[in-house]
Parts: C-alpha cells; sequence; structure tokens
C-alpha cells in the first residue's frame, strides 16, 4: 500500500480477533457537504499527538486537474496520484469524487524547527509558543531532488534567508543543461525566470536550500537538484516565521505508525527509488554469547557498576532512535544495571499466579531505586491461552493501582513458537497471523505510552 494518508491498522493484516460491527456507510452523495480543514495548520491538544488532519473528499468540476486540487488543498501532486489510484490526472471529469490524503503522523523525531520527510514529501515546522499555550505544527508539500540529485539526510541549520535571490547556478547544473541543449548563465537574476523563486532558507549544508519555485505543478515530486521546493505562498508564509539559527531535520521514513483514539494508524508511501538501505541494514545486533555469563564479575570489578552499563550506552543516545536490551529474569548486577540504565522496562507476563507474584516482586523491588533512576514498567501478557480459565481470569483482572498493564495481549501460538526454529522475526514468515498483528500494535502501544511520559 502507498497512500499518502493514514489507514487504520483494523483488519489491515486480516480479521481483526475484536472486530467491531460494522458501521453504516453512508453514499457520499447522500453525506453533509462540510467546510474543508485548515491545508497546513494543525494545533496539538496534547504533547504526544502524533496525527493530525482527516481524510476528505471533494467532487472534482469541470475545469479541475489533480495538480489544481492538489495546490488548493495543501497536497503535493505525487501523494493526491497515489490516493486517487485511475483518476485522470489531468481530466479527472466533473462531479468525480476525489480522497484527499490530508491526514499526517507526525515523524517520530525532535518537535523543534524544521523537519523534512523525504519519503513522504512534507515539511513540518514546529514554531515556539509562549509558554502554557498547546503547541502547533505546520506542514506543507514538497519537491525533492530527482534521482542521482538526492537530498542528503542529517541534521542542519538555518544560517541565512533572502528575499528575491539571484541563483548562482552550480557547475554540474551548468553542465547537465548544456549537454541537454539548454545551456544556463553562470547567475540568474530575481524575477520568473529563476528557479528559487521569490524567498529562500539557505542551510548550513553547502548548496542546499529551502526555496520556493517558478514551477509549483512540480511540487510533492522529485523535481530538483537536491534542494527543497515549497509552493510560493508557503514559503513566503515560512520565511516570516523561520530564523536564522533554527534546526533542520532531514530524514527518509516511509513508514509512519501512531495511535488515535485507540486505534493504530499507518502511514505508508514508496520507497524512494534510490532507497537502498533495507530495514536489516538499520539494524545493529549484538548476539548473545557464552563469554556474558562473566558479565557480572566484570562489573563487579568496577567503581560504581549499577551505574556502569548508563554510562557506556549514553554516546549512542545521538546515534540510535532506540536501543533494547535482552535482559535476563533474574536479579543480578547486569540486571540492576540495565533497570538503571533503561527508560522503560517492558515485561512480558504469562497469565499466572506466580508470573503476577514474580512482577510484583520486581515492582517492590524496583522501588528501592532512586527515583530518578527507576525505569518506567510496561508489563504486558504473553501466550494468553484463551481456552484456560486461568488465563482468561489473570488477563483480565491484571490491572490493579499498583501495576497496570498495557492493553496489548500476545496470544499463545506455534507460530510464535517457530521464531527459534526459523531463527527469523515472526512478521517475517508470518505477517499475516493473529500474533504478528499483536506484535506490530504492542510496540505502536509502548511508543504511545512513553510518548504520554
Amino acid at each position: 500500500m502507498a497512500l499518502g494518508g493514514c489507514s487504520s491498522l483494523h483488519d489491515f493484516f486480516g480479521t481483526a480477533p475484536n472486530k467491531r460491527e460494522a458501521e453504516v456507510v453512508v453514499p457520499l452523495a447522500e453525506r453533509v457537504i462540510e467546510e474543508p480543514i485548515s491545508a497546513n495548520h494543525f494545533g496539538l491538544e496534547t504533547e504526544s499527538q502524533s496525527i493530525v488532519g482527516v481524510p476528505q473528499v471533494v467532487f472534482a468540476t469541470s475545469n479541475d486537474t489533480l495538480s489544481d486540487l492538489a495546490r488548493a488543498y495543501g497536497l503535493g501532486y505525487d501523494e493526491l496520484i497515489a490516493a486517487n489510484p485511475g483518476v485522470d490526472p489531468w481530466l479527472p471529469g466533473e462531479n468525480t469524487p476525489i480522497l484527499l490524503p490530508t491526514q499526517f503522523i507526525i515523524p517520530d523525531v525532535p518537535r523543534e524547527g524544521i523537519v523534512l520527510n523525504m519519503a513522504s514529501k512534507r515539511l513540518f515546522y514546529f514554531p515556539t509558543v509562549p509558554e502554557g499555550q498547546p503547541a502547533i505544527v505546520k506542514t506543507y508539500p514538497i519537491g525533492i531532488g530527482r534521482v542521482g540529485w538526492e537530498t542528503p539526510l542529517g541534521v542542519t541549520v538555518v544560517v541565512d534567508k533572502a528575499k528575491d535571490p539571484h541563483w548562482y547556478v552550480p557547475l554540474s547544473v551548468r553542465q547537465e543543461h548544456a549537454e541537454q541543449g539548454n545551456p544556463l548563465p553562470s547567475v540568474i537574476p530575481p524575477g520568473p525566470e529563476n528557479p528559487l523563486g521569490h524567498r529562500v532558507l539557505k542551510l548550513e549544508m553547502p548548496g542546499y536550500l529551502i526555496h520556493g519555485t517558478n514551477q509549483p505543478y512540480g511540487v510533492g515530486m522529485r523535481v530538483s537538484h537536491g534542494c527543497v521546493r515549497l509552493y510560493p505562498e508557503n514559503i513566503e508564509y515560512l520565511y516570516e516565521l523561520v530564523e536564522v539559527g533554527e534546526s533542520v531535520t532531514i530524514i527518509n521514513e516511509p513508514f509512519l505508525m501512531a495511535q488515535l483514539n485507540g486505534e493504530i494508524y499507518l502511514e505508508s508511501h514508496t520507497p524512494l527509488e534510490d532507497d537502498t538501505v533495507s530495514a536489516d541494514e538499520r539494524l545493529d545486533l549484538l548476539p548473545a554469547d557464552f563469554s556474558y555469563r562473566h558479565l557480572d564479575l566484570e562489573l563487579d570489578r568496577t567503581k560504581k557498576p549499577i551505574t556502569r552499563l548508563s554510562r557506556v550506552l549514553d554516546p549512542l543516545k545521538g546515534e540510535y532512535d532506540h536501543v533494547f536490551l535482552d535482559c535476563a529474569p533474574s536479579i543480578s548486577l547486569v540486571s540492576e544495571g540495565i533497570f538503571v540504565a533503561a527508560d522503560a522496562l517492558v515485561v512480558p507476563t504469562i497469565p499466572t499466579t506466580l508470573s503476577l507474584r514474580t512482577l510484583d516482586q520486581l515492582t517492590t523491588h524496583l522501588e528501592t531505586l532512586r527515583r530518578r533512576q527507576r525505569p518506567r514498567v510496561l508489563p504486558f501478557f504473553s501466550m494468553v491461552d484463551q481456552r484456560r480459565s486461568l488465563h482468561r481470569n489473570v488477563s483480565e483482572g491484571g490491572t490493579s493501582d499498583r501495576i497496570r498493564f498495557l492493553r496489548t495481549r500476545i496470544p499463545s501460538s506455534s507460530v510464535v513458537e517457530r521464531m527459534g526454529v526459523n531463527r527469523a522475526p515472526l512478521a517475517t514468515y508470518a505477517r499475516s497471523s493473529a500474533a504478528a498483528r499483536a506484535y506490530e500494535e504492542l510496540w505502536a502501544e509502548i511508543k504511545q505510552t512513553l510518548a504520554e511520559r
């Protein structure tokens, strides 16, 4: 699936285990016509809110093109095309319903300054608001670098800004145009022939800009030589808000997931043609090793052994989004070091009385740590067999004032047990299974819970 909007995961992988009754669908022609939502500006009700906007439907007139509608509703060309397969982009036809994918998942990065997601071809801007006021986000479609002219990823800052800029044409661009029989001068002055448009934000990355355009219908596509293009009206508005020194985070995340009102949403975009980084390449793994049995002894020889692991992990914060530590179910110097180093302790719990007692003992032990050293405990029920009355009774009554379980439960299933045999994650060989869906929902719930801390 490659929609430029969000989709609930209800029935995404098949029949959901707790499927709701079918909702009554009102034909489009009978629905109440409402005013469109704001195209670019959204208030955030909570710090953890990760989804803004709602999908919309408009009916094309005889003169509309999808490019016209994309610009009118704050969308890029590619995302509107992806949301309306089979619709003629130049002659959609009078009264043709056009789906507007105007619901967006905010990328899981620090919410400051400008965030550019190359995969979704979208900019997010988080302006500073007065203390006590709700946060806001502004989002705009962008044009990005063509294949061979990729926009680099990373964190940079705005170092300068200008109105009606001159374009000092890079030598590589002049050579390309000369080979095509369309030579360019070394400098193009302000005016209708200047592809930078009327506003430009210069980045610390040499040669890269965020700017307007004299070809607005290329916004939302891969059309530039590496710079980022916005519709003229969007860059002129953004230009007045962004200050020199503001951060710019450039990412390439085609798959985004978030939770809203108890439902999980997936925003999925076709990975860029030249995106050769696989999921495996984004993962570094230190496998288990028999020599780790001496780790307690090694820690015991160090000063402050309980905080040693935390100090070792500190340099990784700027390099990895998440670090997962597989902790043995015991109390030792290693596990206590993990307790102190971790932001959260995810505890799989079999729904039995003995498991609940063990969890209670763990929680009691963690309460002996200093408050700033305590990880957040996130227990969840695993290996749940609904055929067994003990499992049903324990899992349904597992929440207490002291210990609160996550909602997601992992069912007892032979496909889970086969992970050890297949030596592969569950989703690689049984993606449509109920257990795989449960793990997807569990991870989304964990991220949402941590964001609400």
